[in-house]
């Protein structure tokens, strides 16, 4: 097993910390379910991880980029469905207020998280290019889900480490503000994220 662990840290780094459509979806879920809405998420965009490791592994994901118009239609489909969880953790920031609080918001689900991932053309890219550098001469599906793993255990550390931030600050600060601003702010982040991915 050639898996390169060592040399995919300094090319995973920059990816795990820079803040994406995972990275927004944690923190509001961190926010409106504390621990629990922190797994859940966390745990769907793991799944994610280690559905394009398995892809990738089998050839599909290859498939899909040697067809222009599969990967353009895939790329839409994602774009849209970000689009819509922005808009969707928007309208949660804005009904949120003292009467409101409870029912308004919007929780991301496990699915929703997987799907953001799976969806996200960047994440496809990132394990054909970049990934697959450090898979070894003759890659295999174990290769590539110890490199999933490592990615996971890098990016949960650093948004676990983050959310905690978050929640402590929610204790300190008025909450219901605190998620309304970060509700509205983090579904603006989503929708930048989904154009910034269509048109690059």
């Amino acid at each position: 097993m050639d898996v390169n662990i060592f040399g995919f840290m300094p090319a995973l780094l920059p990816v795990a910390l820079y803040p994406g459509a995972s990275f927004t979806l944690v923190m509001n879920s961190a926010l409106a379910g504390g621990n629990k809405g922190l797994f859940r998420t966390l745990s769907g965009t793991a799944l994610g991880i280690y559905t394009h490791a398995f892809f990738i592994s089998i050839g599909v994901t290859i498939v899909l980029i040697a067809s222009p118009a599969v990967f353009a239609v895939l790329k839409v489909t994602g774009t849209v469905y970000l689009l819509w969880l922005g808009a969707m953790l928007i309208r949660s920031g804005i009904t949120v207020n003292s009467g409101g609080f409870t029912d308004a918001r919007h929780y991301v689900t496990l699915k929703e998280a997987w799907l953001a991932n799976v969806l996200n053309p960047k994440a496809i890219l990132f394990y054909l290019t970049v990934v697959s550098q450090f898979a070894g001469a003759k890659a295999g599906i174990c290769n590539y889900l110890i490199l999933a793993t490592v990615h996971i255990v890098v990016m949960s550390i650093w948004l676990f480490a983050l959310t905690q931030t978050l929640i402590f600050l929610a204790k300190k600060t008025n909450p219901l503000m605190l998620n309304k601003y970060v509700k509205i702010v983090g579904g603006m982040m989503l929708i930048a994220f989904s154009l910034h991915s269509l048109v690059f």
